[in-house]
């Protein structure tokens, strides 16, 4: 029987961080991954005969410069290619607004008026995200049963609410758990604005504009400092992919062993301890530790006999919620795209069709009875046009993540898939007239597709909904917050724990830290 100190499932980006960080303090780990590929789902994969894509994330946005620091990634291949990316917003009827920088601190093709109301929401937005971000390299505190580490890091951040000053404290106060609509009409009149703060308020999860707390969604996309810009996205060089290559050979350095193609099929039990692993092959792993990467419902009612696990545990864990709610469309294209209005380098950016609070409102709208959008709203990338090793020469990729498609589609996806891929290239028709005309191949991944390919329980890319319930010392579950589990040896290092998903690897990072401290 092969025998590690830590075992961890899952080589997606946490569990390839988490992996790394505890080799390198002299513990033999290895890493368990069902697929043939590492990377979870932010890998660089072919959908068509010599056209690649970034497969369900195709942006970095949100890249703890900790993690990088602490793996040193760049010695190791990462790159963000030509740095950050514009955003830029696309309507048939209006011309497009662009933000540049970190989210926007340069706005071309917007009124001067309005450029001096979005520059002081967003300097507003940063200094209330600057009271969050102290909670995302840190394991959340257990209510009951605060360390002496938890009460200066709350200590901290009224320190920082405070020389906010009264004013903004009192707006932060006021605006914390407000929709993002309420709060784009209080500052901005410009709809392109307006749209895009909406659809970057809600994208991933279940909820409009105009839903309680989706400023939520905002304050967690701007936390991120890719790039060393709060707010930033990039497209890396090599796609998604490259994150994980570059995570991969931070491990290996560190002493880590991989192998792909070996799903688990048990976390094994004894004296209410975890001590082994079982393969679905039969073949049976000995560890010290195990960590879980994986969807915390997965690890606790498809890896173990939930007999093993208290009753009110198991009650709250299928009662997380967890239903995805978007799609990724990959196109192989013939050629570029048409654009009048943009140049290549804004083309190679960024592009969210979301004209206006309203159309993003009423594009969630079905999906509350489980219908999708009839109008949805999308953000697209044109990777290859900065990476022609994408596509042959001459082609294009379009990579696009489109809401809102529930994963409780109430037709079914086997008949409603074909209906949804025409509404959206549809809709990319009446922006980027003649698109329809080149593709030559569309690859639609469903969150039920999302599920299936990539072990993702509702096709969720955070592993649950990241509102107000399920998320700091409620994630992945109110009672059982962080990184430890009722068994004692177990440690999840996944999405589904604090802070949440997108490639941040805060979750990997965070995990390994505490369980360094707890298993010293």
């Amino acid at each position: 029987m092969t025998s590690s100190d830590a075992i961890v499932i899952g080589g997606g980006h946490n569990g390839l961080v988490t992996a790394a960080l505890l080799a390198r303090s002299g513990r033999k780990v290895q890493v368990l991954e069902a697929s043939d590929t590492l990377g979870g789902a932010a890998r660089t994969e072919e959908f068509a005969p010599g056209f690649k894509v970034s497969t369900v994330a195709h942006l970095l946005n949100q890249m703890h410069p900790d993690v990088i620091k602490a793996l040193k990634l760049e010695s190791h291949g990462l790159s963000f290619g030509k740095g950050v990316s514009p955003t830029v917003t696309l309507s048939e009827n209006t011309a497009p607004a662009i933000l540049h920088g970190g989210y926007g601190d340069r706005l071309d093709g917007v009124s001067a008026g309005e450029a001096a109301a979005w520059k002081a929401l967003r300097a507003l937005l940063l200094r209330q995200t600057d009271i969050l971000k102290r909670f995302l390299t840190s394991p959340p505190p257990k209510i009951g049963s605060l360390t002496r580490k938890d009460v200066i890091s709350f200590g901290g951040a009224g320190l920082a609410l405070a020389r906010l000053g009264r004013d903004d404290m009192r707006e932060f106060m006021r605006m914390i758990l407000m929709n993002i609509a309420d709060v784009a009409d209080e500052h901005l009149s410009d709809d392109r604005l307006k749209g895009l703060l909406a659809f970057d308020g809600t994208v991933g999860h279940h909820l409009g504009p105009r839903s309680p707390t989706s400023l939520l969604g905002l304050y967690y996309r701007l936390a991120g400092e890719t790039a060393g810009e709060a707010g930033a996205q990039v497209l890396p060089q090599g796609g998604m992919g490259a994150i994980a290559a570059a995570l991969a050979k931070a491990a290996e350095a560190a002493g880590v062993s991989m192998r792909t193609g070996a799903p688990v099929g048990r976390i094994e039990i004894e004296n209410g301890r975890a001590t082994s692993v079982t393969l679905e092959s039969g073949e049976t792993l000995k560890a010290d530790i195990v960590v879980s990467a994986l969807n915390p419902k997965t690890t606790f009612t498809d890896l173990m006999d939930v007999r093993e696990l208290d009753i009110g545990f198991v009650r709250k864990l299928r009662h997380m919620r967890m239903a995805g709610n978007v799609a990724k469309l990959h196109l192989a294209l013939d050629r570029l795209p048409e654009i009048d209005t943009l140049t290549p380098e804004l083309m190679a950016g960024r592009m969210v069709i979301a004209p206006g609070t309203d159309y993003v409102e009423r594009a969630f709208n079905p999906a509350k009875y489980g219908a999708f959008s009839e109008h949805p709203a999308i953000e697209l990338t044109l990777p290859s046009l900065s990476d022609p090793a994408l596509a042959p020469d001459g082609a294009c990729v379009l990579s696009a993540v489109v809401q809102y498609a529930p994963y409780h589609l109430r037709e079914g996806w086997a008949s409603g898939k074909v209906k949804f891929l025409e509404r959206v290239l549809e809709r990319l028709e009446s922006t980027l007239p003649g698109l329809r005309k080149t593709v030559r191949h569309a690859e639609l991944l469903t969150p039920v597709d999302i599920e299936t390919r990539y072990r993702m329980p509702g096709g969720h890319w955070h592993h649950g909904e990241l509102q107000a319930d399920q998320m700091f010392v409620s994630r992945p579950i109110a009672g059982h917050a962080g990184y430890d589990t009722p068994v004692d040896g177990l440690y999840l290092c996944g999405a589904g724990t604090h802070p949440g998903g997108g490639v941040s690897g805060l979750p990997g990072l965070n995990a390994a830290r505490h369980i360094l401290t707890r298993e010293a």
